[in-house]
Protein backbone atom coordinates (compact mmCIF):
# COMPACT_ATOMS: atom_id res chain seq x y z
CA UNK A 1 0.00 0.00 0.00
CA UNK A 2 1.50 3.68 -0.92
CA UNK A 3 2.28 5.99 1.77
CA UNK A 4 -0.36 8.49 2.57
CA UNK A 5 0.29 11.75 3.90
CA UNK A 6 -2.58 12.94 5.66
CA UNK A 7 -4.59 9.91 6.50
CA UNK A 8 -3.51 7.14 8.90
CA UNK A 9 -4.23 3.68 8.54
CA UNK A 10 -4.10 1.55 11.22
CA UNK A 11 -5.41 -3.00 10.46
CA UNK A 12 -4.38 -5.79 11.97
CA UNK A 13 -5.85 -8.02 9.85
CA UNK A 14 -8.98 -9.00 12.00
CA UNK A 15 -11.62 -7.53 9.28
CA UNK A 16 -11.86 -3.83 10.61
CA UNK A 17 -9.40 -1.05 9.73
CA UNK A 18 -8.77 2.43 11.44
CA UNK A 19 -8.39 5.48 9.10
CA UNK A 20 -8.05 9.01 10.36
CA UNK A 21 -7.80 11.97 8.76
CA UNK A 22 -4.86 13.42 9.82
CA UNK A 23 -3.89 16.80 8.52
CA UNK A 24 -3.55 20.14 11.71
CA UNK A 25 -4.82 21.58 13.28
CA UNK A 26 -8.37 20.76 12.42
CA UNK A 27 -8.30 18.67 9.24
CA UNK A 28 -8.96 20.92 7.07
CA UNK A 29 -9.03 19.26 3.34
CA UNK A 30 -6.78 20.23 0.57
CA UNK A 31 -6.30 19.06 -2.86
CA UNK A 32 -3.61 16.50 -1.71
CA UNK A 33 -6.23 15.28 0.86
CA UNK A 34 -9.04 15.01 -1.61
CA UNK A 35 -6.92 12.79 -3.69
CA UNK A 36 -5.73 10.51 -0.90
CA UNK A 37 -9.44 10.04 0.16
CA UNK A 38 -9.74 8.92 -3.01
CA UNK A 39 -7.67 6.86 -3.80
CA UNK A 40 -7.74 4.95 -0.39
CA UNK A 41 -11.37 4.03 -0.14
CA UNK A 42 -11.76 3.63 -4.14
CA UNK A 43 -9.26 0.68 -3.64
CA UNK A 44 -9.80 -0.03 0.19
CA UNK A 45 -8.47 -3.70 -0.25
CA UNK A 46 -5.07 -2.38 -0.58
CA UNK A 47 -5.25 -1.92 3.27
CA UNK A 48 -4.95 -5.66 3.69
CA UNK A 49 -6.75 -8.66 3.20
CA UNK A 50 -9.77 -9.74 4.84
CA UNK A 51 -10.90 -5.99 5.36
CA UNK A 52 -14.55 -6.10 6.09
CA UNK A 53 -15.49 -2.78 7.52
CA UNK A 54 -13.40 1.18 7.89
CA UNK A 55 -13.87 3.07 10.80
CA UNK A 56 -13.43 6.45 9.95
CA UNK A 57 -11.81 9.17 12.61
CA UNK A 58 -9.65 11.81 12.82
CA UNK A 59 -6.73 13.00 14.71
CA UNK A 60 -7.02 16.44 17.00
CA UNK A 61 -9.74 18.01 18.55
CA UNK A 62 -11.91 18.06 15.78
CA UNK A 63 -13.59 15.21 12.78
CA UNK A 64 -12.83 18.00 9.97
CA UNK A 65 -13.45 21.46 10.31
CA UNK A 66 -14.14 21.59 6.24
CA UNK A 67 -12.25 22.48 3.01
CA UNK A 68 -8.79 24.62 3.29
CA UNK A 69 -9.56 28.52 3.36
CA UNK A 70 -6.88 29.28 1.75
CA UNK A 71 -7.90 26.84 -1.60
CA UNK A 72 -10.93 28.78 -1.68
CA UNK A 73 -9.13 32.15 -2.12
CA UNK A 74 -7.76 31.15 -5.33
CA UNK A 75 -10.69 29.05 -6.79
CA UNK A 76 -11.85 30.46 -10.17
CA UNK A 77 -14.23 29.97 -13.01
CA UNK A 78 -11.36 28.78 -15.12
CA UNK A 79 -9.94 26.34 -11.95
CA UNK A 80 -13.50 25.37 -10.28
CA UNK A 81 -14.54 22.41 -12.50
CA UNK A 82 -11.01 20.73 -11.62
CA UNK A 83 -10.73 21.15 -8.37
CA UNK A 84 -14.96 20.10 -7.75
CA UNK A 85 -14.28 17.50 -9.59
CA UNK A 86 -11.67 16.52 -6.85
CA UNK A 87 -13.78 16.65 -4.28
CA UNK A 88 -16.71 14.84 -6.20
CA UNK A 89 -14.61 12.05 -6.84
CA UNK A 90 -13.75 11.92 -2.97
CA UNK A 91 -16.98 12.11 -2.02
CA UNK A 92 -18.12 9.76 -3.95
CA UNK A 93 -15.48 7.03 -3.30
CA UNK A 94 -16.09 7.14 0.39
CA UNK A 95 -19.91 6.42 -0.19
CA UNK A 96 -19.36 3.95 -2.98
CA UNK A 97 -16.68 2.00 -0.79
CA UNK A 98 -17.14 -1.70 -1.59
CA UNK A 99 -17.09 -2.43 2.36
CA UNK A 100 -19.55 -0.34 4.65
CA UNK A 101 -17.17 2.81 6.34
CA UNK A 102 -18.54 4.25 9.93
CA UNK A 103 -17.38 7.52 10.54
CA UNK A 104 -16.63 8.37 13.97
CA UNK A 105 -17.02 12.08 14.73
CA UNK A 106 -15.79 14.41 17.53
CA UNK A 107 -15.63 18.05 17.86
CA UNK A 108 -16.72 19.50 14.58
CA UNK A 109 -18.02 18.70 11.42
CA UNK A 110 -18.27 21.58 8.98
CA UNK A 111 -18.90 22.27 5.53
CA UNK A 112 -16.50 19.42 3.61
CA UNK A 113 -16.50 17.62 7.39
CA UNK A 114 -19.95 17.06 7.36
CA UNK A 115 -20.10 16.25 3.56
CA UNK A 116 -17.38 13.18 4.43
CA UNK A 117 -19.53 12.27 7.27
CA UNK A 118 -22.85 12.22 5.31
CA UNK A 119 -21.23 10.19 2.60
CA UNK A 120 -20.52 7.10 5.48
CA UNK A 121 -22.98 4.36 5.73
CA UNK A 122 -23.83 5.33 9.23
CA UNK A 123 -21.99 7.80 12.14
CA UNK A 124 -21.07 7.39 15.43
CA UNK A 125 -20.59 10.80 16.98
CA UNK A 126 -19.58 12.40 20.59
CA UNK A 127 -22.61 13.83 22.38
CA UNK A 128 -21.36 17.42 22.12
CA UNK A 129 -20.00 16.96 18.37
CA UNK A 130 -21.56 19.68 15.83
CA UNK A 131 -22.79 19.43 12.39
CA UNK A 132 -22.81 22.59 10.01
CA UNK A 133 -22.93 24.34 6.80
CA UNK A 134 -21.27 26.80 7.01
CA UNK A 135 -20.71 27.48 3.22
CA UNK A 136 -22.71 31.33 2.52
CA UNK A 137 -20.28 32.54 5.72
CA UNK A 138 -17.23 31.97 2.79
CA UNK A 139 -19.12 32.68 -0.10
CA UNK A 140 -19.38 29.25 -1.75
CA UNK A 141 -22.14 26.61 -1.54
CA UNK A 142 -22.72 22.91 -1.64
CA UNK A 143 -23.25 20.19 1.08
CA UNK A 144 -26.91 20.90 0.98
CA UNK A 145 -27.49 17.27 -0.84
CA UNK A 146 -25.56 15.31 1.05
CA UNK A 147 -26.98 16.85 4.69
CA UNK A 148 -30.46 15.36 3.14
CA UNK A 149 -29.16 11.89 3.76
CA UNK A 150 -28.93 12.70 7.31
CA UNK A 151 -31.46 15.34 7.88
CA UNK A 152 -35.20 16.47 6.45
CA UNK A 153 -35.51 18.52 4.10
CA UNK A 154 -36.70 21.98 6.07
CA UNK A 155 -33.59 21.66 8.56
CA UNK A 156 -31.48 21.11 5.51
CA UNK A 157 -32.33 24.21 4.53
CA UNK A 158 -32.59 26.25 7.92
CA UNK A 159 -28.83 24.47 8.58
CA UNK A 160 -27.55 25.92 5.31
CA UNK A 161 -29.42 29.45 5.26
CA UNK A 162 -28.29 30.33 8.24
CA UNK A 163 -24.97 28.29 8.54
CA UNK A 164 -25.30 27.34 12.57
CA UNK A 165 -24.29 24.24 13.40
CA UNK A 166 -25.83 21.74 15.50
CA UNK A 167 -24.73 18.80 18.59
CA UNK A 168 -24.96 15.69 17.20
CA UNK A 169 -27.76 14.79 20.21
CA UNK A 170 -30.10 17.31 18.32
CA UNK A 171 -28.97 15.89 14.72
CA UNK A 172 -29.71 12.62 16.07
CA UNK A 173 -33.70 13.28 16.68
CA UNK A 174 -33.86 13.73 13.11
CA UNK A 175 -32.49 10.65 12.04
CA UNK A 176 -32.10 6.92 12.74
CA UNK A 177 -28.56 7.28 10.88
CA UNK A 178 -26.26 8.37 13.86
CA UNK A 179 -25.31 7.30 17.28
CA UNK A 180 -24.55 9.17 20.06
CA UNK A 181 -22.56 8.36 22.70
CA UNK A 182 -20.30 9.85 25.49
CA UNK A 183 -16.87 11.38 23.84
CA UNK A 184 -14.83 9.25 25.83
CA UNK A 185 -16.84 6.19 24.31
CA UNK A 186 -16.50 7.12 20.96
CA UNK A 187 -14.11 4.80 19.16
CA UNK A 188 -15.32 1.86 21.49
CA UNK A 189 -18.91 1.96 20.70
CA UNK A 190 -17.33 2.36 16.86
CA UNK A 191 -15.58 -0.59 16.59
CA UNK A 192 -18.14 -2.09 18.37
CA UNK A 193 -20.67 -2.32 15.76
CA UNK A 194 -17.89 -2.14 13.16
CA UNK A 195 -17.32 -6.03 15.07
CA UNK A 196 -20.63 -6.81 14.64
CA UNK A 197 -20.88 -6.12 10.83
CA UNK A 198 -17.29 -8.12 10.44
CA UNK A 199 -19.10 -10.85 11.96
CA UNK A 200 -21.26 -11.54 8.63
CA UNK A 201 -20.15 -13.29 5.66
CA UNK A 202 -17.68 -11.02 3.53
CA UNK A 203 -19.32 -12.00 0.33
CA UNK A 204 -22.97 -11.21 1.78
CA UNK A 205 -21.48 -7.93 3.25
CA UNK A 206 -20.54 -6.55 -0.39
CA UNK A 207 -23.34 -7.23 -1.72
CA UNK A 208 -25.21 -5.24 0.88
CA UNK A 209 -23.27 -2.19 0.31
CA UNK A 210 -23.48 -2.48 -3.23
CA UNK A 211 -27.53 -3.07 -3.63
CA UNK A 212 -27.94 -0.39 -0.91
CA UNK A 213 -25.80 2.47 -2.96
CA UNK A 214 -27.76 1.28 -5.92
CA UNK A 215 -31.70 1.52 -4.25
CA UNK A 216 -31.23 4.92 -2.15
CA UNK A 217 -32.53 6.85 -5.49
CA UNK A 218 -35.03 4.28 -6.53
CA UNK A 219 -38.50 3.84 -5.66
CA UNK A 220 -39.90 1.61 -3.73
CA UNK A 221 -41.00 -1.37 -5.91
CA UNK A 222 -38.55 -0.70 -8.11
CA UNK A 223 -35.84 -0.71 -5.14
CA UNK A 224 -37.44 -3.93 -3.79
CA UNK A 225 -37.41 -6.19 -6.76
CA UNK A 226 -33.66 -5.05 -7.49
CA UNK A 227 -33.16 -6.36 -3.80
CA UNK A 228 -34.78 -9.65 -4.20
CA UNK A 229 -32.32 -10.11 -7.14
CA UNK A 230 -29.74 -9.67 -4.62
CA UNK A 231 -31.07 -12.66 -2.86
CA UNK A 232 -31.61 -14.86 -5.53
CA UNK A 233 -28.02 -14.55 -6.23
CA UNK A 234 -26.84 -14.86 -2.80
CA UNK A 235 -28.71 -18.13 -2.59
CA UNK A 236 -26.34 -19.78 -4.60
CA UNK A 237 -23.39 -18.77 -2.39
CA UNK A 238 -22.23 -21.18 0.20
CA UNK A 239 -22.24 -18.74 2.75
CA UNK A 240 -26.38 -18.36 2.70
CA UNK A 241 -26.70 -21.87 3.96
CA UNK A 242 -24.52 -21.47 6.40
CA UNK A 243 -25.72 -18.41 7.78
CA UNK A 244 -28.88 -20.09 8.48
CA UNK A 245 -27.55 -23.60 9.60
CA UNK A 246 -25.41 -21.82 12.11
CA UNK A 247 -28.44 -20.20 13.05
CA UNK A 248 -30.14 -23.37 13.78
CA UNK A 249 -27.46 -24.87 15.14
CA UNK A 250 -26.90 -22.12 17.65
CA UNK A 251 -23.38 -21.92 16.54
CA UNK A 252 -20.82 -19.61 15.11
CA UNK A 253 -21.12 -19.50 11.66
CA UNK A 254 -17.54 -20.29 9.99
CA UNK A 255 -17.78 -18.44 6.57
CA UNK A 256 -15.74 -18.90 3.17
CA UNK A 257 -12.77 -16.04 2.68
CA UNK A 258 -13.92 -12.98 0.10
CA UNK A 259 -12.93 -14.32 -3.18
Amino acid sequence: MRAFEFLKITYDGGGVADVKLSRAPANAVNEAMYEELHTLFSRPDQIGDGLQVIVLSAEGKHFCAGNDLDEFQTLTPENGDERMRKARTAFFAIQDCPVPVIGAVHGVALGTGLTIAACCDFLVAARDARFGLPELTVGVLGGARHLARLAPQALVRRMFFTGESIRADQLAEATGAIVVCDPQELLEKAHSLAKRIASFSPTAVRLAKEVLNRIETMELKAGYEHEQGYTVRMSGHPDSKEAVSAFREKRVPVYQPLR
